[in-house]
């Protein structure tokens, strides 16, 4: 006896479709599985725990700064950046020139990206040099001043000093780290 009309399907699946539906199926199976090995990584996930220039640290190494340039009458601009390169402290001594401020930020940034004394980097991204394209980035710029802030071998953040000459700048530069030293010892 034949089931009535009602009860017949009304779509024939040919075996070429249900085949589909079939490695369909399979796929999204395989994929969930793999999907639920990650789920346990996620729960073991931990913080990230990291140094990182705090502002009466910023000040102490500004301060530095402007006290090694004043032995020698120079006004600076000098901007201390943090790990991520953002500016933490900006501190002029009397009468800087108005442009020192962004130099001074610059060269800071520049030692923070490429974590060496932006004067060294200046002479290893002359014209003609492998690195030279690295000057096309925004912010950074060839001149010394900007020296990176260490703890070990963790680049923290950055200095940088404007307004005597690009080894004079660099100088003030390290006498400001210099005054920290003992707060920058690994433990």
């Amino acid at each position: 006896m034949r089931a009535p009309a009602a009860l017949e399907p009304r779509f024939n699946i040919s075996n070429a479709l249900r085949e589909d539906l079939f490695m369909f199926t399979r796929a999204g199976l395989v994929a969930g599985a793999v999907a639920l090995t990650l789920v346990p990584c996620a729960a073991n996930a931990q913080v990230q725990m990291q140094r990182d220039i705090t502002w009466k640290l910023g000040l102490a190494i500004a301060e530095g700064a402007i006290e090694e340039c004043a032995k020698t009458n120079v006004a600076i601009s000098v901007a201390v950046v943090d790990r991520a390169g953002r500016v933490r402290i900006f501190i002029a001594s009397d009468n800087p020139s108005p442009h020192n401020f962004e130099l001074a930020r610059r060269k800071a940034y520049t030692a923070r990206t490429f974590r060496r004394p932006s004067l060294e980097w200046a002479q290893q991204t002359r014209d003609g040099a492998d690195l030279a394209g690295q000057r096309q980035l925004a912010d950074v710029i060839a001149l010394g001043g900007g020296v990176p802030i260490n703890v070990g071998n963790d680049t923290i953040g950055a200095v940088g000093v404007s307004g005597s000459s690009q080894t004079g700048d660099e100088a003030c530069a390290k006498a400001g780290i210099a005054k920290v030293a003992d707060q920058l010892k690994t433990n």
